[in-house]
């Protein structure tokens, strides 16, 4: 008679810890995401917001070349949809240019609180490329969303800064960027494409790094500027250890906690209060979130 191993199943007990553990991971996220924000805002008085662009790539693909490389990952460059690939790595990269350029004339919480439009854009435009129709009653809640984006942003009052402009263009790329990484989750693996997200934003820097080179002033500035890659790459790290313990459902009404650290980090760091308008308007848009949230629940159930 053959061996059996004995089956072992999950204690409610047992899950419950492993979802605390995954909200714990989730929130590390977070605030190396925050991290990484405030240290490009710092480092957007001494280096161009390109250098630290560059530099977040640079510093990632090192760190993360420890871990994945042809040695210990053999065959992980693979791709069946290279094409696919190469948009995502596009759109992530001009994500990371709009927001760091922008943060050099906004404040840390008026940067998040549009980039989290994220949610809302995906919602809209998830129906014609994945087929993921939203209700009615999403569909107003996405309107209402994008309504907190206006009171942040106040158009054509002269209240926020035209740069205001380029953070929605990257809450826009993010949104296309998670779409496509949906797309590609059925087909290649998440080392091929963390490996493809770090080099195609290296490739599309060296040539233009000569244009816009600002040599670092301090060894401090050096050691932020690498910094900036070690925020980017352990944060996803911590995603990917979180998703792996606990649903997404359930971590993501956690994403809108950011604005937490963003806040503390403006205020201590920049000495940056946002005003009314700005704290309505994120309210909005994060109650907007919520919801969309709340009625995808109720829809998988």
């Amino acid at each position: 008679m053959a061996d059996t191993l004995p089956v072992t199943y999950a204690t409610p007990a047992s899950l419950r810890r492993q979802r605390l553990v995954g909200i714990a991971l989730m929130c590390g996220a977070l605030i190396c995401f925050s991290g990484l924000d405030a240290t490009a805002k710092w480092l957007n008085r001494s280096v161009d917001p390109l250098v630290t662009v560059w530099a977040r790539y640079m510093s990632a693909v090192i760190l993360t070349s420890l871990v994945i490389n042809p040695w210990t990952q053999p065959g992980f460059t693979r791709t069946r949809r290279l094409p696919l690939q190469l948009l995502r790595s596009f759109l992530v990269f001009l994500s990371t240019v709009c927001n760091f350029v922008a943060l050099q004339y906004l404040q840390l919480v008026e940067t998040m609180s549009i980039m989290f439009s994220t949610p809302l854009i995906v919602a809209l435009v998830a129906g014609p490329i994945l087929g993921e129709w939203v209700g009615a009653r999403r569909l107003v809640a996405v309107g209402i969303g994008f309504l907190g984006v206006l009171v942040i942003t106040r158009p054509g009052l002269g209240a926020m800064h035209p740069a205001a402009l380029l953070s929605l263009t990257g809450a826009v790329s993010y949104a296309f960027y998670g779409i496509t990484t949906r797309m590609l989750a059925s087909s290649d693996s998440s080392k091929t494409t963390t490996f493809y997200s770090g080099v195609a934003g290296i490739v599309l820097m060296m040539p233009l790094l000569p244009w816009f080179w600002t040599t670092p002033p301090t060894a401090l500035t050096w050691a932020l500027l690498a910094l900036t890659g070690v925020f980017g790459a352990v944060g996803h790290w911590l995603l990917i250890l979180a998703h792996a313990r606990a649903p997404a459902a359930i971590l993501s009404p956690f994403i809108y906690t950011q604005i937490i650290w963003m806040l503390a980090l403006g205020y201590i760091v920049f000495g940056d209060w946002p005003d009314a308008w700005t704290f309505l308007g994120a309210g909005i848009v994060i109650a907007s979130g919520m919801y969309l949230l709340y009625r995808e629940r109720a829809r998988q159930q």
